[in-house]
């Protein structure tokens, strides 16, 4: 086995096993869809005529903490790329560290922000000693599933885009070096848009390009590498959707027709997205070139095959135009698989988010607001997700001055009423005045952080300075973590809940049971209420926010058990009496793809 040759690049095109090969990509990330939905995924991938899957690997779900180290379950990595070898498909790897992704900055694990001096991706040594630790547990699991050992990774992408970050000219060598020296022998490549081409590449590695439409990128890259095979790595079937704008489609003929121009012109192509899945829990990462735009948990992409696994247009149009490139005949597409909208749950039970505290693992008091990461909680990792509430006292009344500290969302009480809400756009809020002591919340959300752009280094979360009343800082708070994971979900049905015939004090946990026979995928629906989160035995679906586009959470069947099902959600501002359920996700509002969002964001 250990003689095979591997993917080389020697002429205009791609040999693998010393055949020409020309790479059809997909792109499907293990940690976006249930583990039981692994296979059919992958068989629908290769029943399109593709040949090659691409993943990214995201660090901050593999070191949650400083050398803890998971790879088990959902996380098992190694079992996903088996599986794809067993099922017939190369793989290429993208294991960063930083994968971009619309993942929570961009995959880093967030404790890296612990560090004042901290620069992300350069050669600052409190990175790269991280970076060092991380490769050293991971690159041993991928090196035995290198094509020269009889597995099926062909290539590895070193880093992720980094010619439109650029900020250390000795970093893509160093961490090429760190692949190579653990033991990484396949073919190594880059991937940047067009103007990251100029600074992304490093020497002995085959750089590709990341687009959407044709405007000489393919042209500027042949350009770049005279006589060697072009590929794009990221040609982008749709495009991600943040809070509170459209959601963006694609259309499927516009995307073929391309698509076809890069195959008759003998291109490699890998579909970013092939299948988005989701982004489950608070993994969502964020946009900030100029104004911050947090994304949402949907990452359905409009990519080929949708968020629950459905096939589209794209999809059938993709099939047919790929069997003409295949030598073989393609294999047969699965059954789609059915999904249910069970009938509505009646909200019975509610919670308090102040009843709540009690549950919160970590309880901190300090002179001066601390932010999220750097909370003495998780093991002294600090906090990487979901809200975090500071009280204080307060003496009098006047302006209440966040001075843009507020990272990134903030819900304003004074005891326990709502006053306002602060977050980037309003950083004031009026206090009324009163004598007696009072005091003063904020529950502030992180709402995902920055994936992309010079904003990457400044992602600290919760209060990151002081705030003011008057003008002078406040002082004294006290400080929950709330990261609201399985095991704080878990210990609040120890509390008293209270029956919903009561009005209810917001925020708060709203309770109801889903009774089902044959656990099903659906998704959840919530009209009429506002902003929060949806847990399904214990397990975070996400987020849900009544400004669109997405207006429905994917739950996967598997989470679901035969029986009674108990389904939580945090409300902060507006509950309704029901949940709902539907067959099919539904956004408020489509818009196509512009030119003009690429120029923007590149």
């Amino acid at each position: 086995m250990s003689e095979r040759e591997g993917l080389r690049a020697d002429s205009t095109h791609f040999t693998l096993g010393g055949a020409p090969f020309l790479i059809l990509g997909g792109s499907i990330h293990y940690f976006r869809v249930h583990r039981a939905h692994w296979r059919d995924r992958l068989l629908k991938l290769k029943a399109c005529g593709l040949n090659t899957l691409t993943t990214y690997v995201p660090w901050n779900l593999h070191e949650p903490e400083r050398g803890v180290y998971l790879f088990q379950e959902q996380l098992d990595m190694e079992e996903y790329i088996r599986l794809a070898g067993e099922l017939g498909l190369w793989v290429i790897l993208r294991p960063g560290p930083y994968i971009c992704a619309e993942w929570d900055l961009g995959g880093l694990p967030s404790w890296l922000l612990q560090d004042k001096k901290m620069k992300l991706r350069t050669t600052y040594s409190g990175f790269t000693s991280a970076v060092n630790s991380y490769f050293d547990n991971l690159i041993p699991r991928i090196t035995p599933l290198q094509f020269k050992n009889g597995g099926p990774v062909i290539a590895v992408q070193v880093e992720n885009e980094y010619g439109s970050y650029a900020k250390d000219e000795q970093y893509l060598s160093f961490i090429k070096e760190a692949l190579l020296s653990r033991g990484i022998s396949e073919f190594l490549m880059t991937s940047d848009n067009h103007e990251g081409l100029k600074c992304g590449r490093v020497e002995g590695v085959l750089q590709t390009v990341n687009l959407q439409r044709l405007s000489g990128d393919v042209q500027h890259l042949a350009e770049m590498q005279p006589k060697k095979p072009l590929m794009v790595m990221e040609y982008w079937s749709g495009w991600f959707d943040v809070w509170g704008e459209p959601h963006h489609v694609f259309t499927a003929q516009e995307m073929i027709s391309i698509v076809r121009e890069l195959l008759d012109r003998g291109i490699s192509i890998n579909f970013y997205m092939f299948h988005g899945g989701t982004n489950f829990g608070f993994m969502n990462g964020a946009v900030d070139l100029g104004s911050y735009k947090p994304q949402t948990s949907s990452y359905d992409y409009d990519a080929p095959l949708t968020e629950s696994g459905d096939y589209s247009t794209k999809y059938h149009l993709l099939r047919n135009l790929l069997s003409t490139y295949n030598k073989e005949p393609i294999s047969e597409p699965p059954a789609v698989q059915s999904r249910r909208a069970y009938e509505p749950v009646v909200v019975s039970h509610y919670i308090s988010l102040w009843e709540s505290l009690q549950c919160a693992e970590t309880h901190f008091q300090a002179d001066d607001p601390v932010s999220m990461e750097n909370l003495p909680a998780n093991h002294n990792n600090g906090q990487s997700y979901g809200y975090t509430l500071y009280q204080t006292d307060i003496y009098s009344g006047g302006e209440l001055n966040s001075r843009n500290h507020v990272r990134d969302r903030a819900l304003v009480f004074i005891d326990r009423e709502l006053i306002g809400v602060l977050d980037y756009r309003t950083q004031k809020v009026r206090v009324s005045h009163s004598k007696s002591e009072r005091t003063l919340s904020l529950l502030v959300e992180n709402c995902g952080r920055v994936n992309y752009g010079p904003a990457l280094d400044n992602q600290q979360k919760g209060l990151v300075g002081d705030i003011t009343l008057n003008d002078v800082p406040l002082k004294k708070f006290s400080m929950y973590c709330l990261d609201m994971k399985t095991s704080f979900i878990n210990r609040l049905q120890s509390l008293k809940w209270m029956p919903v015939g009561q009005k209810p004090t917001y925020p708060a946990f709203f309770r109801g049971t889903l009774v089902v026979d044959q656990p099903t995928d659906t998704f959840v629906k919530l009209p009429n209420w506002s902003k929060g989160v949806v847990f399904v035995n214990g397990q975070n679906l996400g987020r849900h926010w009544s400004v669109g586009p997405q207006k429905a959470l994917y739950l996967p069947g598997p989470w679901l058990k035969s029986g009674d099902n108990e389904i939580v959600v945090f409300e902060e501002l507006k509950a309704a009496e029901t949940i709902h359920f539907a067959e099919n996700p539904e956004y408020s509002k489509t818009v196509e793809v512009s030119t003009q969002l690429f120029c923007t964001l590149l």
